[in-house]
């Protein structure tokens, strides 16, 4: 059964699964999965994915040696789009594809999370920034020799690094 279905300028995908966190609501994230200072344990949170039912178990077959995974998923919360938005560490507004904002033109995110381990279709998974009920869409092995370039550049997010320190964030936003 096909799980995306195209045209010539539409795309519509399928879940693997649901992910399950303990954010709520965006305000209880952290703006980065691995940058969890000001949260409200100030550790890196825990979720699980189900594989849906109509996945054959045997696609997560060879995962378990993995250390981490990309997930690729749908910001199902987000509420529309802005050509240019107003990054949470602070500066002017930029570009919205020069920023990781969930307002996107196509609300699709990317998240390395570590796999801690995997029992029957379920992973365990830890420092993961995505909300409670996240579709994901797929996953991907995390290799470090060719997903990790440590001496690339950073443009704009690097002036902020040098000036408020590198991984800092503004931890989750307080309720209005």
């Amino acid at each position: 059964m096909p799980t995306a279905s195209t045209t010539p300028d539409q795309y519509s995908y399928r879940p693997i699964g649901i992910l399950r966190s303990p954010y709520a609501r965006r305000i209880d994230a952290p703006h980065q999965g691995t940058v969890v200072e000001g949260t409200e344990t100030g550790r890196l949170a825990e979720a699980t994915l189900e594989l849906a039912e109509w996945l054959d178990g045997k696609v997560i077959q060879d995962l378990g040696g993995f250390e981490r995974i990309w997930l690729i998923f749908a910001f199902h919360l987000s509420d529309g789009w802005s050509s240019s938005v107003k990054p949470p560490r602070g500066g002017p507004k930029r570009g919205v594809l020069a920023t990781r904002s969930p307002h996107r033109p196509n609300s699709i995110g990317l998240s390395a999370v570590e796999l801690i381990r995997i029992e029957g279709r379920t992973l365990h998974l830890r420092g993961v920034d995505l909300l409670d009920g996240t579709p994901v869409l797929d996953i991907k092995p995390y290799v470090p020799y060719a997903d990790a370039f440590q001496d690339s550049k950073a443009g704009w997010i690097d002036e902020l690094d040098a000036r408020l320190g590198r991984n800092s964030a503004p931890g989750p936003r307080k309720p209005r």
